[in-house]
């Protein structure tokens, strides 16, 4: 409780500096994006892998808006991004040309510009299973579709009824989750392993993707990625809690893993059959972020079964702060910032990967 107390009162102290920060970087970034983008706007939506912020507004201890995190952001201060800088969607919006930063839907500053260009719903904590986000008190999934739905209204108030069906069905969507349901309330407690069999929790997890997905369509979504679940399995806390002694990758996690990846595929297929005026990418990024892990020099990395933060083995959002725990000396040496997030640079890597692999889908 003491932990907690001091984060958000470490918080609060940069509020209101972050904010005119943040509306001064965001004049700074239309000014450099003068050119037409690729695509005029990027929406988000799942987990901590794209919480530009959102997790600042909620009372749960799933926050990163103090120090460390944030220490090597553009502005050198916490956003709630968890992570030591930006995150895959910022460097995506950047790639596409349509701004520098992707901001948080709940952040109090948003400019029109910031609306119609694109924003996300993320929360740091939730997943396709309810619940996880219960778990977490993190924003679920189906409240994410609510939040965009009062984004869509907020957008004709903009370009007005016409301007803004044409915005959202040219932009693209990007959906990241399922790491958080395997690493909570299926392995960490008998909440889903006592009724679900491995294979049929990848089912059930797969079916709350597909629901979500098709809800985006009806909402006017036709240029959609899905993220596939990571080898959640090798991330430095699952190896500490369920890798054994020797802290090797988690196996069974990663099984389950790869069950759901090879099931969104086909599930994926599926979709598109039936809304043929739709773009759907799975974005298989499992066995590219394996190989990172096993074979970190490959990639310019050393240390890649810790984390930046303190030991590096389970802390990660309120564990992970200056107050108590000392952060590595040279962060560009690590995959993981924290006992779950990846680094900057590894983020940088990896959207690398995802952008030549299956972009030119969604832009076309």
């Amino acid at each position: 409780m003491k932990l907690l107390t001091t984060a958000f009162a470490f918080s609060l102290l940069l509020c209101t500096m972050q904010h005119g920060i943040a509306r001064t970087i965001s004049q700074e970034q239309n000014a450099k994006h003068l050119n037409k983008p690729m695509l005029p706007a990027l929406l988000a939506f799942g987990d901590s892998i794209f919480d530009s912020g959102n997790n600042n507004q909620l009372q749960t201890m799933l926050r990163s808006d103090f120090l460390p995190y944030g220490e090597d952001f553009i502005t050198h201060r916490p956003t709630g991004r968890f992570c030591n800088g930006r995150i895959p969607t910022d460097f995506i919006v950047s790639k596409l040309g349509i701004k520098e930063l992707l901001p948080a839907y709940l952040s109090t500053n948003l400019s029109n510009e910031d609306l119609i260009t694109g924003v996300s719903f993320a929360s740091g904590g939730t997943g396709f299973d309810p619940i996880t986000s219960q778990l977490a008190a993190a924003i679920p999934m189906t409240e994410q579709l609510e939040m965009f739905k009062k984004y869509r209204e907020k957008v004709k108030g903009i370009l007005g009824k016409r301007g803004a069906t044409e915005l959202l069905a040219q932009s693209a969507y990007l959906i990241v989750g399922g790491s958080n349901d395997l690493a909570s309330p299926y392995f960490s407690s008998p909440l889903r392993s006592s009724r679900y069999d491995s294979s049929s929790y990848a089912d059930f997890l797969l079916h709350s993707a597909s629901s979500f997905i098709q809800e985006l369509i009806q909402l006017g979504a036709r240029k959609i990625g899905i993220v596939g679940i990571p080898p959640i399995g090798c991330v430095p806390s699952q190896r500490t809690l369920q890798g054994g002694f020797a802290r090797g990758c988690a196996s069974i996690q990663n099984e389950v893993a790869q069950i759901y990846n090879s099931r969104l595929t086909k599930k994926v297929e599926e979709i598109k059959k039936r809304h043929q005026n739709t773009t759907l990418v799975h974005l298989d990024i499992y066995a590219f972020l394996f190989d990172m892990i096993e074979h970190p020099t490959k990639y310019g990395f050393e240390v890649s079964y810790i984390g930046c933060c303190g030991t590096g083995l389970l802390e990660a959002a309120l564990l992970c702060n200056p107050m108590t725990l000392t952060v590595c000396t040279n962060v560009s040496r690590y995959i993981f910032w924290d006992s779950f997030h990846p680094t900057e640079k590894a983020y940088s890597v990896l959207v690398n990967y995802i952008y030549e692999n299956y972009f030119h889908l969604l832009v076309s």
